[in-house]
C-alpha cells in the first residue's frame, strides 16, 4: 500500500533547478518528522534534508544553500526545491517519513540522516542532470 507519492524529478542541465513533491495522508504529513533521501547507482542512501515537527530544517553538507525543504499542511504535501544542480546530484529521490521516537524528543537533529529511522517510503522520482 503506498502512503507516499513523490513527483517532480526529471532531466536537466547543470545549473538547472527542479522542484520534487511527496504527498501522503494527513496522519502522516501532520505528524511525522519528514525527509528526502537519494540514492545514485552503486552508492548508499544518503539523507538530503529534513523538516520535523516544529518546522525546523536540515541539510546535508553537500546540498546547503542549494536545496530547500518545506511543507504545506493544507495539501498534505513536502517539497524539497533544487538549485544549481550539479552532476553528483544525479539520483532516485525518496520522500519519508521519521516516526521514530527522535523526532518527538527533541534528538532528531542527530537522526535525521538514518533512513532506518523512517518508514514508510515512497517509490521514488528520478534526477538527473547533464553536464
Amino acid at each position: 500500500q503506498v502512503q507516499l507519492m513523490e513527483s517532480g524529478g526529471g532531466s536537466v542541465q547543470a545549473g538547472g533547478s527542479l522542484t520534487l513533491s511527496c504527498v501522503g495522508p494527513k496522519n502522516i504529513i501532520h505528524d511525522s518528522c519528514m525527509s528526502w533521501f537519494r540514492q545514485a547507482p552503486g552508492k548508499e542512501r544518503e539523507g538530503v534534508a529534513s523538516i520535523d515537527i516544529d518546522g525546523d530544517r536540515f541539510y546535508a553538507d553537500s546540498v546547503t544553500g542549494r536545496f530547500a525543504i518545506t511543507k504545506d499542511l493544507d495539501t498534505n504535501t513536502v517539497y524539497l526545491q533544487l538549485t544549481s544542480l550539479k552532476t553528483e546530484d544525479i539520483g532516485m529521490y525518496y520522500c519519508a517519513a521519521g516516526r521514530d521516537y527522535s523526532c518527538y524528543s527533541g534528538a532528531w537533529p542527530d537522526n535525521w540522516q538514518r533512513p532506518a529511522m523512517h518508514r514508510p517510503w515512497g517509490q521514488g522520482t528520478q534526477v538527473t542532470v547533464s553536464s
